[in-house]
């Protein structure tokens, strides 16, 4: 799920605490951590799909929530909401069935989003954010908004949907200035869908042995396709300078990627030279296609031996 907290300067911090869930993922996504925190989809021009989600009031005051759709880019290798309700198209195909709600204190709603794609809907990727808000109650011309919202990861075409992947290029250990040791992966999106990278690194075979991890990727870095961003992970400043096996495992969604590489981190304030891993895992689309052209042969194979039994049984 993401969040934001928007202020108008001058203006407090209010009191109530709300949430937003996707209480449902696609069929064919059960298996993709994403669908469950996003509305993440491929749509046919004339397409029409819902969504249930969950607000929430956890506060102990009734609050009036407004839902809304608005709209979003992916700027800079991060997923960018923008201003207020501006609009695109995904925020015009989407509609809320309750765009305001009254919550008692404790009590929960069930609301159901609509996103229609017109028929004439050119190919390419959509993005944009349902927003639940609450306003503050306070007097007067400054006001504090706050509201926490679901991503719209969208891509529109004919046919089935376009693939995901991603590689695993580089490596880079460095320090800062304080010594604080990190690990930046130089990552390009191969696919032609929008990625999330989240994921964790290791190491091992370290100095006397020592092992260390496993520390969680710094999240936040979003890849348009074709794109190519960095990834970092922030380690334990106490860990020595190695040399290190360093294991690094990234996600989005269902495709993954592992790499593994020899790294040293250099002293406070340097960074140490790129180092291109070895992949101990390719990302997991191939086995995908792999397994699917494997079970049609099968089945193919069984139709042909059930069909040649059927004519010795005659």
């Amino acid at each position: 799920m993401s969040t934001e907290h928007t202020r108008d300067e001058g203006s407090r911090e209010p009191e109530a605490q709300f949430g937003l869930r996707l209480l449902e993922a696609p069929v064919i996504r059960r298996d993709d951590p994403r669908a469950y925190t996003s509305i993440v989809d491929h749509l046919n021009p004339g397409t029409t799909i819902q969504r249930r989600v969950e607000v929430s009031n956890k506060s102990s005051e009734p609050l009036r929530i407004d839902l809304y759709a608005a709209a979003a880019s992916i700027n800079e290798r991060t997923f960018a909401f923008a201003a207020g309700r501006a609009q695109n198209e995904v925020t015009e195909w989407t509609s809320v069935d309750h765009p305001v709600l009254r919550l008692p204190p404790g009590s929960k709603e069930t609301v159901r989003v609509t996103i229609k794609v017109p028929p004439r809907a050119s190919r390419g990727e959509r993005y944009g954010v349902v927003w639940a808000e609450v306003a503050s109650s306070e007097k007067g011309t400054v006001k504090l908004v706050n509201r926490v919202g679901i991503r719209i990861y969208l891509d529109i075409g004919p046919g089935g949907e376009p693939p995901s992947a991603f590689r695993i290029e580089k490596l880079t250990p460095a320090r800062s200035r304080d010594g604080q040791p990190r690990i930046t992966a130089q990552v390009r999106n191969t696919g032609e869908r929008a990625l999330e990278m989240s994921g964790k690194l290791w190491l091992s075979e370290g100095p006397a042995g020592l092992r260390a991890g496993p520390f969680p990727v710094t999240r936040g870095t979003t890849l348009a396709p074709r794109d190519t961003g960095l990834v970092s992970v922030t380690l334990d400043d106490s860990l020595p300078n190695g040399p290190w096996k360093a294991r690094l495992s990234l996600a989005s969604g269902r495709v993954k990627e592992t790499v593994t590489a020899t790294v040293t981190f250099p002293t406070a304030g340097m960074q140490g030279s790129s180092l291109v891993p070895d992949f101990a895992q390719r990302p997991s689309t191939l086995s995908w296609g792999l397994g699917a052209l494997l079970a049609i042969l099968a089945a193919v194979g069984i139709r042909r031996l059930k069909r040649r039994l059927g004519r010795r049984g005659d």
